[in-house]
């Protein structure tokens, strides 16, 4: 990124950032709910993100998770039972029906959700048209060949989450990695409900000033990055406008290194050098992350890409496992009720909160879209969803 880009993005980013980070922590007893949005990608090359590994090497990969994990985390769970979870963001046009097969009984059994991920415009402009046939194309196989997803009460059309390949959603990255002004409007369309692609990595030029928030966009969908702006989501106050928008956290942290302290930007990605640990969690909950009027509650968005092999040990390697460990072992005297949520379940509670619910948000994970695995098996619509624009 160029010295220019780089100005424009601390400009944007850093004085929002370095308040939270300065601001005071969250006291008494919290209910964190947690999820980790996994950029789900069988085929990426570490050495280059434009090409793909073999599919022998891909299937490889996803049976040697789907064993390894459960063992992983079986042992660890949280005030409701349930083990640390993964929401499998799967490309769409890297969709591949055995490995998707494969990833679907791996979540079946308990071990997360699929929702959608796509990677689009790279090498010229997408265009409107394309992109509502890649996402109902994909939503379709996943939810009628693979019962992932989710519905709402009294709709046969799946709903789903989103992430957008490269951060660039809604053509915010100036063209790159989009193209499509309308993304905003063609999710909401084709039956999103909840987007968690936010925040970018550090300098990235799609990253917005809008941070460390829980909204509804503020702007028409059908304008680029209409979430820019946005109304923060309000307890008392129902959410209207989808798809939601659901951050992760992003504010300056401090990290040792060779014996001295230096500054860095804490965005929630587990990664090789910056492994989830329990000084992070604390920069997390500082992010402060809420329904207004419901501070007891935070929402920690996190991310990583667990399909990369140089992120082993982030993702499920010592540093994770230690992690995981001293996270639920510690939460009691640290005044943490601890939720491992889906993308799906975290939105559920988020909007438990809109209309106003107490008690333990644990309770809400099916509050309004359902896993569509759980339901009554529904005929084979094969049509758009119904603008999804207002609830």
């Amino acid at each position: 990124m160029s010295l220019r880009k780089k100005i424009t993005y601390a400009r944007k980013v850093l004085p929002a950032a370095s308040w939270r980070a300065l601001s005071r922590s969250s006291r008494g007893p919290l209910h964190l709910m947690i999820a980790l949005a996994d950029h789900f990608e069988p085929a990426i090359d570490p050495e280059s993100g434009r090409t793909r590994v073999p599919r022998a090497e891909q299937e490889r990969r996803l049976d040697w998770w789907t064993r390894e994990y459960p063992e992983v985390v079986d042992p660890w769970r949280d005030a409701d039972g349930r083990p640390f979870v993964h929401t499998y963001f799967y490309p769409a046009e890297q969709y591949d029906e055995g490995l998707v097969e494969m990833l679907a009984d791996h979540c079946h059994a308990g071990w997360g959700e699929v929702e959608t991920h796509l990677h689009h415009g790279w090498d010229y402009p997408d265009t409107p048209e394309n992109t509502r046939r890649l996402l109902t194309e994909f939503r379709d196989r996943l939810a009628f060949r693979h019962r992932c997803l989710s519905l709402e009460s009294g709709s046969t059309q799946p709903r789903y989450c989103f992430v957008h390949g490269d951060f660039a959603l809604a053509n915010s990255s100036g063209g790159h990695a989009c193209g499509v002004d309308s993304e905003m409007q063609i999710l909401a369309e084709t039956g999103c409900y909840a987007d968690f692609t936010l925040p970018t990595g550090p300098f990235h030029p799609a990253q917005i000033a809008k941070i460390n928030s829980v909204y509804e966009c503020d702007l028409p969908l059908d304008q680029a990055a209409p979430h820019r702006k946005g109304r923060d989501l309000v307890a008392g106050r129902p959410a209207q406008t989808f798809p939601l928008m659901v951050q992760g956290p992003l504010l300056l942290g401090r990290k040792r290194s060779l014996g001295s302290l230096r500054l860095i930007l804490e965005t929630g990605a587990f990664t090789r050098p910056n492994p989830p640990t329990l000084h992070r969690l604390s920069l997390w909950k500082q992010a402060r992350i809420h329904v207004q009027g419901r501070p007891d509650w935070l929402f920690i968005k996190l991310h990583c890409h667990s399909m990369n092999p140089s992120q082993k040990d982030a993702v499920i390697g010592g540093p994770f496992r230690k992690f995981l460990e001293e996270l639920v072992g510690g939460a009691t005297e640290r005044k943490e009720t601890l939720h491992f949520v889906t993308a799906r379940e975290m939105t559920n509670i988020l909007m438990a909160a809109c209309d106003g619910r107490e008690g333990d948000p644990g309770q809400y994970r099916d509050y309004r879209f359902k896993r569509l695995v759980d339901v009554p098996v529904i005929p084979d619509q094969r049509t758009p969803a119904p603008a999804g624009v207002k609830g």
